[in-house]
C-alpha cells in the first residue's frame, strides 16, 4: 500500500520560501515517478514539477521554473518542492502523487496513481 502525506504548507508573505515535504511508504521507492500539482480554488488542478527515476530527470511548469525545486531522498522515501520567491499567484492546495511508469505525459494527474491528502499554501501580497 502506498500512502503519501504532504506538511510543509503555511502561510508566507511575497518573496518568501517554502519547502513542502512528501513522505511515502516504503512502497514508495519503487515507483517511477514523483510529481508535485497544485490546485486554487475554482480552478482547476495543474501541474507543478515531477522528477523520474532512474536518471533523476525533473520538469517544471513554466510559471515556476527558476523558483521551484523538486528532489527526492530515496532513502527517506520523500519527496521535497523547495519553492522560492513566492508570489500571490502560487496560493493552492497543492499535492504530491507518485506513480509507475506508463506512457502517459509526466505533466498530466492521470499519469500517477497514488496521491496525497494535500497542503494548503498561502502567499499574501
Amino acid at each position: 500500500q502506498v500512502q503519501l502525506v504532504e506538511s510543509g504548507g503555511g502561510l508566507v508573505q511575497a518573496g518568501g520560501s517554502l519547502r513542502l515535504s512528501c513522505a511515502g511508504s516504503r512502497y514508495t521507492a519503487r515507483l517511477y515517478k514523483m510529481g508535485w500539482f497544485r490546485q486554487a480554488p475554482g480552478k482547476e488542478r495543474e501541474f507543478v514539477a515531477a522528477l523520474w527515476q532512474p536518471t533523476n530527470t525533473s520538469s517544471y511548469a513554466d510559471s515556476v521554473k527558476g523558483r521551484f525545486a523538486i528532489s527526492r531522498d530515496a532513502a527517506k522515501n520523500t519527496a521535497y518542492l523547495q519553492m522560492d520567491n513566492l508570489t500571490p499567484e502560487d496560493t493552492a492546495v497543492y499535492y504530491c502523487a507518485a506513480g509507475p511508469i506508463s506512457t502517459v505525459p509526466i505533466q498530466t494527474p492521470r499519469a500517477y496513481q497514488y496521491w496525497g491528502q494535500g497542503t494548503q499554501v498561502t502567499v499574501s501580497s
